[in-house]
C-alpha cells in the first residue's frame, strides 16, 4: 500500500500536535440535524428504520494488509470457509488454495514467511527500464516505441532521483529530533510517560539546546499531547521516510522473492498462504471494524453494517501493491461468496491494468459491489492518474466503458464549516462518486486495541458498510442499484469548502459525481421504496460459483 493513502495526516501531527478540540468517537454514526455532526445518521437508520426487520448475512472482502481475525469486535464476524477443514493441509473444497478459512494471503509464502515491504510501482517500472536502456548511448536511434519507453525511463529515473533525496533528507530530520528527544527524557530521568509540561517548563541544562527544545515540547504538551505520544508520532514519520529510502525507492530490494512466483505471469492464480492476519495488520483491522464491528455489545465501537462476516484478503503490502495480487484478490473474494469488496489502497501506475479490468468485469458479471478509496493526495483524479479505477482500459463496442458496481469514495471532516472536506482528500467532479466520513476514525487495530485513523482509507469502509447494509436487508437489489442508491441518497451540500490542498473556497458540490456525502438514513428509506432486479437468490450463497471454479481447476495442475 502506498501510504499516500494514510500518512499525509499523521506526518501533520508529528508536526503540529493533536487539536485540542475533537470529534465524539461515534460521530460518523451520527445525524447531521440531530447531533451537529456531518456522520452517516446510522444509528438513526437502526433505531426508526431497522428495528425489527430481517436481514440476510453479507460476505464483505476487505482487500488489504490483513485483517487481525482474533480481534474481539471481530472474531465472531470473521468469514469462514465451511467446505474447509481447518489445518490439515488439504485444499478440502479444491478451490485452490489450503486452509483458507477465512481468507488468503496473496503475499505470503509457502514456507509461511510474509511480504511486508514493497518497492513503489515507479521503482519496478524504471528496473524494468534499466534493463533495456542503461546502454543506450545515442536515443535518436531508437525506434518510436522504444524511444517513448526511453523518455519514460529518463521522467521516472528523476522521479526516483528526487523522492529519495527527500526521504533521505526527512530520515535525517526525524531521526535527529527523535535523538534529541531522547536525549532530553535522559536529562530529565523521568520515563516518557509520565513528562508533563511543567516538567518541561521547570527544565535546565548546561545544553543551550535542550532548553529550547523543552519550551517547544512544553507548548505543545498544553494543548492536550503527551511527550510519550509526541515521541511515537515523530517515530512513525521517521519509519514512514526510512521505508522510502530502504524499500520503496531502492532499485536493490526485491521482496518477491519470498512469494517465488513470477510476478509478470497475471495468468498465475494460486500462489500465497493462509496467514490472513499478517505481520502488520493495523491498517486492515481498522478498516474491518468501520465496516461491521459487531454493533451493541459494549466493546470499543460499532461497526456500519450488522449482519456481516468480514473475508480478509492479504494483498497490500508497505509499498504499492501488484496488480496481479490485486487481480487474484478481486476474483478470490468473488468466488468465495463476497458481496461487497473493499479497497482501500492504490497507486499512479498500473502496468497491468488489463487483468485487474477483467477481474472487475469478473466480478461485475457476478453482481459483486466494490469500493475503492479515492487517495489522499488532495489531488483531481482522473483515470490516467489513479489506479485502480473503474474505467476499462480496452476499447470497444461494448457497453459499459467503465464498471457500474464500483463506487468510487473521498472523505469528509467531522466539522460543518469550511473545512467539511479533508484537507488531504482526492476529489473529482467525475470520478469520485461521493464523500463520507475519513477523518478521526475511531476504529479496531491488532490485539483487541481501538485507534483514530484517517484517511480515504477510512472513508471507503463507510460506505462499503453501507452498501453491505443494503444488501442484507434489501437482498433483491443488484450492486448496480445499491450503487445507484448510495449516490442518490447522499446529503446534498452546496456551502463553500477549502479545496483540498488549497485555501481556494470551492462548492463542496462540485468535488464530486453526488455533490455529497453518504446518509444510510436516507438510503433505506430509498431502498425500501425501489423494486430490485436481482435474477436469482442463489447468488448470495455463490455456490454456482464455487461449483465452476472447482470444475475449472480440475483441468489445472496446481502446485501444493
Amino acid at each position: 500500500m502506498n501510504l499516500r493513502w494514510l500518512m499525509p495526516v499523521m506526518l501533520g501531527l508529528a508536526v503540529t500536535g493533536f487539536s485540542q478540540e475533537k470529534a465524539p468517537d461515534n460521530w460518523f454514526h451520527l445525524d447531521m440535524a440531530k447531533d451537529g455532526f456531518p456522520g452517516m445518521s446510522n444509528d438513526k437508520t437502526y433505531e426508526e428504520l431497522l428495528k425489527g426487520k430481517k436481514s440476510r448475512t453479507i460476505i464483505v472482502a476487505v482487500l488489504d494488509s490483513g485483517v487481525d481475525p482474533e480481534h474481539e469486535d471481530l472474531k465472531d464476524i470473521m468469514w469462514v470457509n465451511e467446505d474447509e477443514i481447518a489445518g490439515n493441509g488439504i485444499d478440502d473444497d479444491k478451490n485452490g488454495y489450503i486452509d483458507d478459512i477465512h481468507g488468503w494471503n496473496f503475499l505470503g509464502g509457502k514456507d509461511g514467511r510474509n511480504v511486508v515491504n514493497e518497492n513503489y510501482e515507479v521503482t519496478r517500472l524504471y528496473s524494468k527500464y534499466l534493463a533495456r536502456f542503461k546502454e543506450v548511448s545515442d536515443p535518436s536511434k531508437l525506434s518510436k516505441k522504444d524511444k517513448a519507453d526511453y523518455d519514460n525511463f529518463l521522467k521516472y529515473g528523476k522521479v526516483i532521483e528526487e523522492k529519495k533525496a527527500d526521504a533521505e533528507q526527512n530520515v535525517a530530520y526525524y531521526g535527529g529530533t527523535m535523538k534529541a528527544l531522547e536525549r532530553l527524557q535522559q536529562a530529565l530521568k523521568k520515563p516518557m510517560e509520565e513528562i508533563t509540561a511543567q516538567d518541561l517548563e521547570k527544565f535546565k541544562s548546561s545544553d543551550p539546546n535542550l532548553p529550547r527544545l523543552a519550551k517547544a515540547i512544553a507548548d505543545i504538551l498544553k494543548g492536550g499531547e503527551s511527550f510519550h505520544g509526541l515521541y511515537d508520532q515523530f517515530k512513525e514519520a521517521y519509519d514512514y521516510y526510512h521505508d522510502k529510502v530502504e524499500y520503496a525507492y531502492n532499485l536493490e530490494f526485491d521482496a518477491r522473492a519470498i512469494i517465488g512466483d513470477n510476478p509478470e505471469d497475471v495468468n498465475d492464480r494460486f500462489y500465497g498462504n493462509n496467514d490472513v492476519r499478517g505481520p502488520d495488520a493495523e491498517h486492515g483491522t481498522h478498516v474491518a471494524g468501520a465496516i461491521g464491528a459487531i454493533r451493541g455489545n459494549k466493546l470499543g465501537m460499532d461497526g456500519v453494517a450488522d449482519n456481516i462476516r468480514i473475508m480478509s484478503v492479504r494483498t497490500v503490502p508497505n509499498g504499492d501493491e501488484r496488480d496481479k495480487d490485486v487481480a487474484n484478490a478481486i476474483r478470490y473474494a468473488v468466488d468465495n461468496g463476497a458481496l461487497v469488496i473493499n479497497m482501500s489502497f492504490g497507486k499512479g501506475a498500473s502496468p497491468q491494468k488489463a487483468a485487474i479490468d477483467e477481474a472487475v468485469r469478473y466480478a461485475m458479471k457476478h453482481d459483486v459491489v466494490l469500493v475503492a478509496g479515492a487517495g489522499n493526495d488532495n489531488t483531481e483524479i482522473d483515470p490516467a492518474n489513479n489506479f485502480p479505477n473503474d474505467y476499462f482500459l480496452k476499447k470497444g463496442w461494448f457497453k459499459p466503458r467503465y464498471a457500474n458496481n464500483w463506487i468510487e469514495v473521498g472523505a469528509v471532516n467531522w466539522t460543518t464549516n469550511e473545512e467539511l472536506a479533508a484537507d488531504f482528500s482526492n476529489y473529482s467532479k467525475t470520478h469520485v462518486d461521493v464523500f463520507a466520513p475519513g477523518v478521526e476514525i475511531y476504529s479496531t487495530v491488532p490485539d483487541s486495541k481501538y485507534k483514530r485513523l484517517q484517511g480515504t482509507s477510512m472513508a471507503s469502509p463507510m460506505v462499503a458498510g453501507q452498501a453491505a447494509l443494503l444488501r442484507s436487508y434489501f437482498p433483491e437489489l443488484t450492486a448496480k442499484q445499491v450503487k445507484s442508491i448510495i449516490m442518490s441518497a447522499s446529503e446534498p451540500n452546496h456551502q463553500k469548502v477549502k479545496k483540498p490542498g488549497s485555501e481556494d473556497l470551492v462548492p463542496f458540490s462540485d468535488l464530486s459525481v453526488s455533490g455529497g456525502f453518504v446518509n444510510t438514513y436516507k438510503a433505506v428509506r430509498l431502498a425500501a421504496q425501489t423494486k430490485g432486479k436481482r435474477k436469482t437468490m442463489a447468488g448470495f450463497d455463490h455456490s454456482e460459483v464455487k461449483v465452476d471454479v472447482q470444475n475449472k481447476i480440475k483441468k489445472q495442475v496446481i502446485k501444493p
